[in-house]
């Protein structure tokens, strides 16, 4: 949800209209996270540049000109899609309309400082702060006025911000604020981060505190936030710098320059205090050990072997006399893989600072202050205490280098990205088993190795239950290996859905593993059940497609499932990856129980095939395309199964449901006669998983007892299956190779998943960004 883009360059010329280039660009790389409106804000320097080919007339009364001039900031907004924005920006900013009834119109619109083309869009800047934003609406509809970046006023713009995520106590702060003479304009949570920082700026500056930088009063604003955030500062009062924030929503800063180092100054000093230095080492060093070598995001990694990490040089000094750097703030790696591949995750309670070329990473120091009316929570500025207190110390961050290419966040060939995704399965479930399923001599499966859970495993086995938690697609994988993990652990395994845990307060215990499911590693409701379980001593496992996401960083181990880049709303091939990554976890945790050696050994086999099978499921599309003509007017869609295929059953309806907005339920099979046979008739399309595992007799029993009612049957069947087309003849089958009955559900969700795609496409609608719909839900 929402998409956050930002951009400085430290002495590397660009244009005013490359940088907007940019930021646009940066922004359609977010696009997949789901949006209904965009904006961005950058340094306005037109008059400096027309002042800088005019003869100076008067030197000292030219120079506040400019400078004055300078510090104003253009702030453009549109509703809809980004090719919107990116109208109105060529319109108002270069004059590239040639139509001037529309120049006029574009002219009077919300965006600042709107005017004709003029030299600063072609003269280069060799310093710009700019901010950009996609926005999915929480608090206030989609309109100009809601739309980031937010601003402190609509006149001067003195602070600029973005952000993700959910202030929840807004309503106090804008109270406060308005009891002070702040006047707002929008319905949104966000517009009290500027106002409040406008007004603590003021404040400190009539205190005498002139010398406050940029990064403090950042930090002193967000010690009054109370949620999940990620925010993007800029300010004509610090020009050339730009503040991130991070608490909950995710962000990665990008690092671009000639040399392939950047300095970072670490001097381990208290920035704003008062605690000895050998305190700050010590705690930073046990900072450091943790971020390195503990939780699952170092773990998986040298189990996946995906990133390859450095660590960031250190020096005593900040920069060269003439730095040429480019950073990049971004809420996804996709958004700047094609800038840079040396990108740093920041933490919780981090802030970042760059201007001068250089950037330093702060540690909100969470302490008491000796001030009586300062505490280090999220109290309101009524204390009259206007002046910089919040301690912060400056920590490494280990910088990583992207293995992902370009080439993996474009279509491609396909039309769709969704469609892609779904052709790209065979190779992505490979890609999950490479390295972890290990091959004898004769290219049979030996045994599975997972690095990132061998130091875990066995505390795992003596766990008193296993608890599978997630949201969404992330649940139905659960669902789909819920019943292999009670056979091969002979553990109890319960399922919970991650929004429900905090509802319930779920009675977690210091013997319990907690495996926490998410594509994107950031889902808010998974990432708050996670914090309540590792509060209660639970063992944290994750499972997830994003390294350095939240969820990898903060489990005791995990696995990723190396799906690659995901960018379809409609969750596909991270899916069916999941499943098989939790398929090599039960290996991986029944490898000592000789009782099942022959199952397990038939399972690794099956995993060998796998890929193939699904392959075979692809060249089912037309026949695929060809239902869906049949279908693509209804308006209801059931989908029966049972045992594993249960979880078939909701995510094929889970994806009618959000890409071609076509009402579908999954429903247990068993469940047929407590209520919803009575909604079979001749009209109502119905699927039935029935393919040939341990619920076949049971699923031909339902198949005889719809057809029965004159149900209009789909059935999936396995395709050495006689019996199903004898009892229902007059049913369009669909035929999948048959697998392992654990392995099933990978091959038979592939033709639901084409069926998906095919109406959604037939019904005008866009399956990569459905309606509504966000990619990261990052807000609970």
């Amino acid at each position: 949800m929402c998409g956050i883009f930002a951009y400085l360059n430290c002495g590397v010329p660009k244009t005013k209209k490359e940088i907007v280039e940019k930021l646009l660009v940066g922004l359609k790389r977010l696009e997949y996270r789901g949006y209904d409106s965009a904006g961005f804000a950058m340094d306005d320097n037109e008059k400096w540049c027309e002042d800088d080919d005019d003869d100076d007339d008067d030197e000292e009364e030219g120079g506040d000109k400019k400078r004055h001039d300078a510090k104003k900031v253009i702030v453009c907004r549109e509703v809809g899609k980004i090719a919107n924005l990116e109208a109105l920006a060529r319109k108002e900013l270069f004059g590239e309309d040639d139509d001037d009834e529309n120049e006029v119109k574009a002219s009077k619109s919300k965006s600042s400082n709107g005017r004709k083309k003029s030299s600063s869009s072609i003269k280069p800047l060799d310093f710009c702060a700019s901010i950009a934003h996609t926005r999915w609406a929480t608090h206030g509809p989609p309109n100009k006025i809601n739309t980031h970046p937010h601003t402190s006023d609509s006149r001067e713009n003195e602070f600029v911000v973005v952000h993700n995520g959910i202030i929840t106590n807004h309503a106090p702060l804008r109270a406060m604020l308005e009891r002070r003479g702040m006047k707002f304009e929008t319905d949104t949570d966000t517009e009290v981060i500027p106002k409040l920082c406008k007004f603590l700026s003021d404040k400190f500056e009539e205190s005498g505190e002139k010398d406050v930088t940029f990064r403090q009063l950042a930090m002193e604003v967000t010690r009054q936030l109370q949620g999940a955030y990620a925010l993007v500062f800029k300010s004509t009062k610090y020009p050339g710098e730009l503040v991130a924030a991070k608490r909950g929503s995710p962000l990665l800063m990008g690092i671009s320059d000639d040399s392939g180092e950047v300095s970072c100054v670490i001097d381990g000093n208290l920035s704003d205090g008062a605690e000895e230095d050998v305190l700050l080492k010590k705690a930073s060093g046990n900072k450091k050990r943790k971020s390195m070598t503990g939780g699952a995001a170092a773990a998986a990694a040298a189990d996946a072997d995906t990133t390859t990490t450095t660590r960031i040089t250190t020096t005593t000094t900040t920069t060269t006399n003439n730095p040429k750097v480019e950073f990049y703030f971004a809420s996804d790696a996709s958004a700047m893989v094609e800038h840079t591949k040396r990108v740093l995750v920041l933490e919780d309670d981090d802030v970042c600072h760059c201007h001068d070329g250089t950037y330093k990473i702060y540690k909100v120091e969470k302490q008491k202050h000796p001030h009586p009316g300062y505490t280090s929570g999220h109290d309101s500025p009524e204390y009259g205490l206007y002046k910089p207190v919040v301690l912060s110390k400056e920590v490494e961050r280990t910088i990583e280098t992207l293995e992902m290419e370009v080439e993996s966040i474009m279509k491609g060939e396909f039309d769709h990205f969704m469609q892609k995704e779904i052709f790209e399965q065979p190779e992505a479930i490979s890609s999950t088993m490479r390295g972890r399923l290990v091959l004898d001599v004769l290219g049979a499966a030996e045994r599975v190795m997972l690095g990132g859970m061998s130091q875990f495993a066995a505390t795992i086995r003596r766990s008193r239950r296993i608890i599978l938690c997630g949201c969404g697609t992330s649940y139905n994988s659960a669902i789909a290996i819920r019943q292999l993990f009670e056979e091969l652990t002979e553990l109890p395994v319960t399922l919970e859905l991650a929004s429900d845990v905090l509802d319930r307060r779920c009675p977690f215990f210091r013997d319990d593993t907690c495996i926490f499911i998410s594509q994107s590693g950031e889902t808010a409701d998974t990432l708050k059940a996670l914090e309540y379980a590792k509060a209660k001593g639970a063992l944290c496992v994750g499972i997830v497609n994003t390294v350095g996401s939240a969820i990898s960083r903060a489990t005791d181990c995990g696995v990723h499932i190396n799906a690659g880049a995901e960018i379809g709303v409609a969750s596909t091939k991270a899916y069916t990856c999941q499943i098989v990554a939790m398929v090599l976890v039960a290996l991986s945790l029944s490898e000592d129980s000789r009782s099942k050696h022959t199952r397990r050994d038939d399972i690794m086999q099956g995993l060998l095939k796998l890929p193939g099978c699904v392959k075979e499921c692809l060249k089912m599309d037309a026949i695929l395309l060809e239902l869906a003509q049949e279908l693509k007017e209804e308006h209801s869609l059931l989908i029966f199964g049972r045992g594993f295929n249960y979880a078939t059953a909701l995510e094929g309806a889970l994806k009618v449901k959000e890409v071609a907005l076509v009402h579908s339920e999954g429903i247990l099979a068993g469940e047929m006669k407590h209520g919803p046979l009575a909604l079979v008739d001749k009209h109502m399309p119905i699927i039935v998983v029935c393919t040939n595992d341990g619920s076949y007799e049971k699923q031909q029993s339902v198949v005889q007892q719809l057809k029965a009612r004159d149900g209009r049957l789909i059935l999936i069947v396995s395709d050495d299956d006689t019996e199903m087309e004898k009892t229902a003849p007059d049913a369009v089958i669909l035929r999948v190779p048959k697998v392992e009955d654990c392995l099933q559900a990978v091959v038979n969700i592939v033709p639901l998943q084409l069926l998906s795609y095919h109406l959604t496409v037939l019904r005008g609608h866009n399956c990569d960004q459905p309606r509504n719909l966000a990619k990261s839900v990052t807000v609970e």
